[in-house]
């Protein structure tokens, strides 16, 4: 399993790959004790991409760092905790990400969640903005459709943003399918890949089955209960949980794919290509998730859409509408506050 995490650009599990592909890159986790924040510390914790780890969150962050901190990899931990250590926390990354937030519980949907998580993601880009401008920012809190616009206001409000460094991590979307897909194919899923494009929620999800690799066929219907799979596969977790809240292991493994991907590109490594839901002229929405080419300083090239079924261009054509309207919500929070520094 740890050796998928890498995929496709690195192996972490073990401290043999300690003289690897070494890095010193600070990397910053804001909500770096919950659900999601705890696993994908470990996970970062475990990888020679990362010199030092510098976990930020509201509470119990010390006994979180000082826990990893026992671990023989090379990272060195420190633990930040509350508003007044914030700062502190971001000084010097190279590569924030963010899973701090309230998660979503049976019933609600991540529309539920925006006002609480508005708030939280537009005061943590503020302090980013302050602190580490030229970062590279990994938004995994939710909803990611409305939070990446949150976040690339406020940067815009600091005169720093930087559209090829702000990335809403999807990468979850992308697990999901590669896993279901072999499920059903019979397949190694650590060798299939399918691009998932549009946003980050419900039926703005949207899975390239035609574009998968290995080439992948389904009967009209298994396609169509698939991709509905993938589509409310966050809520057959949180369901499954039964109030005991949602996708926090499924997603900590995806965010550390992203982040090993990220660094990985920014360490030189050609090749690197993620899907992430960005800033973007390749629909009419300004924000939207395709395939990207990742490079020293972020997104290198945005590889588009690519070619659809006509299935895939009607499921891209039913999103527009609920994206545009994330969009400006998110747009609108931010515009509406009441100064800059939040």
């Amino acid at each position: 399993m740890f050796s998928r995490i890498a995929r496709p650009t690195l192996c972490i599990a073990t401290r043999s790959l300690s003289t690897s592909s070494q890095n010193n890159a600070k990397v910053a986790v804001l909500g770096a004790s919950g659900g999601i924040g705890q696993p994908l510390s470990l996970l970062l914790k475990n990888s020679p991409l990362v010199g030092e780890l510098s976990l930020f969150d509201i509470a119990h962050t010390p006994g979180v760092a000082a826990d990893l901190s026992h671990i023989e990899t090379r990272a060195h931990v420190t633990g930040y905790m509350g508003p007044d250590q914030l700062d502190a926390a971001l000084k010097g990354c190279n590569v924030v990400v963010i899973p701090a937030g309230v998660p979503r519980k049976p019933g609600m949907t991540r529309d539920d969640l925006f006002n609480t998580n508005a708030t939280i993601v537009a005061t943590l880009a503020d302090a980013v903005a302050r602190n580490c401008p030229e970062a590279m920012i990994c938004i995994i809190a939710n909803p990611v459709n409305s939070t990446i616009p949150i976040t690339s206001e406020v940067m815009k409000k600091y005169g720093v943003y930087n559209p090829n460094r702000v990335f809403g991590v999807t990468t979850l979307d992308i697990v999901r399918a590669n896993a279901f897909v072999a499920e059903l194919k019979g397949l190694d899923p650590a060798r299939v890949n399918v691009p998932v494009i549009g946003g980050h929620a419900g039926k703005t999800i949207i899975p390239l089955i035609s574009q998968a690799t290995p080439k992948v066929e389904f009967p009209a219907d298994q396609l169509s209960a698939l991709t509905a799979r993938i589509q409310d596969a966050g809520t057959e977790v949180v369901k499954a949980k039964a109030g005991a809240g949602s996708a926090t292991l499924s997603m900590a493994y995806a965010g550390a794919r992203f982040t090993f991907s990220v660094l990985d590109a920014m360490n030189g490594k050609d090749g690197v290509v993620e899907c992430a839901y960005v800033r973007s002229e390749e629909t009419e929405c300004k924000y939207f998730s395709t395939p990207l080419l990742l490079g020293k300083h972020g997104i290198e090239k945005n590889l588009g859409l690519g070619k659809l079924s006509a299935f895939e261009e009607n499921l891209v054509a039913d999103a527009i509408g609920e994206l545009k309207g994330s969009i400006k919500k998110g747009e609108d929070f931010v515009a509406n506050m009441k100064c800059a520094h939040v």
